[in-house]
């Protein structure tokens, strides 16, 4: 395994933000931390990178721990944290140019980076120009001149419009074909996960909730679609859920969804229920259950909340 955490509790006073968190990731495997905001995700890749020292447990990089072993670490690490800041005045090249610096690679070095980022063209355009999408494919590409082993992300693509955040991901599928790095992504886009990684953790409040694949997440749960609905009326209360049983109630969009096990025994028992309690439907669509549905079923809270 190119990456072990054994156990691994991180506290901030009363707040626990890690909490026996065990996790292993191969070589070449694209693996996503997926959870809210303060589900603990990026502590837990800020205590893989060495940033901040677990209180408790062991983690791994390689088959080497962090203490005595700094700089042979970062030198097969690339990372990218939640804020990058470059200095304005310097062009794409210079400023990939001096990172490469850091780690004695050549200016063909550059070239390849720059191409796999799709910045030629704004290769000579000072930094501060930049978009916020092209600013983050450069952030992506300081990342990967070391040629890195292990390439960690912390919310790559939070804040950027749906094409930019595509641009992100045909770069890193582009990645996953040509090359044996593995990848640990934090992520609350469900559809980037799923997009992008072959296995999933799941996070709330500092403790995995589920994992595995996508296949795996969804199929050990049972029922494959799910029906979300939305009732005439204004209900100020919970009083949908308590009505409906097996009802996740949403007070703030006023919308409803459950599980379907059985389309014709459940929709059956939901209409004859909605005409027990005199509600009646003003929209309904059935879907295939995605990962937000297992978080809801899970939490009772939706990812993005």
């Amino acid at each position: 395994m190119i990456i072990e955490a054994r156990d691994i509790y991180k506290s901030f006073k009363a707040v626990h933000a890690v909490n026996g968190i065990s996790l292993s990731i191969a070589e070449g495997q694209f693996v996503a931390l997926l959870g809210p905001n303060g589900a603990g995700k990026t502590t837990l890749v800020e205590m893989i990178e060495g940033i901040q020292q677990p209180d408790k447990g062991e983690i791994l990089i390689a088959g080497k721990k962090w203490k005595g072993n700094e700089d042979a670490l970062h030198h097969i690490i690339g990372l990218s944290l939640q804020e990058t800041y470059f200095i304005d005045k310097l062009t794409v090249h210079e400023t990939l140019c001096l990172f490469a610096s850091f780690y004695d690679e050549r200016k063909t070095r550059v070239a390849e980076v720059i191409d796999l980022i799709g910045l030629e063209e704004k290769k000579k355009s000072y930094v501060v120009n930049l978009s916020g999408g092209q600013r983050q494919r450069l952030t992506l590409g300081i990342a990967l001149l070391n040629h890195p082993k292990v390439l960690i992300l912390d919310e790559p693509t939070t804040g950027l419009d749906p094409n930019a955040r595509r641009e992100i991901w045909k770069i890193l599928l582009e990645l996953k074909k040509k090359s044996n790095t593995s990848l640990l992504l934090t992520t609350h886009y469900m559809e980037e996960a799923e997009q992008l990684c072959d296995y999933i953790i799941i996070m709330d409040k500092g403790s995995i909730l589920k994992e595995g694949s996508v296949t795996q997440l969804l199929n050990k749960e049972k029922g494959s679609k799910t029906i979300e609905f939305e009732l005439e009326g204004i209900y100020e209360t919970i009083a949908p859920a308590e009505t409906l049983p097996g009802i996740f109630w949403d007070n703030k969009t006023q919308k409803g969804s459950f599980q379907l096990f059985d389309m014709g025994k459940d929709m059956q028992a939901f209409l004859h229920i909605l005409e027990e309690n005199n509600l009646r439907i003003k929209n309904l669509e059935c879907r295939r259950k995605s990962l937000d549905d297992l978080f809801t079923s899970l939490t009772g809270r939706h990812l993005h909340e």
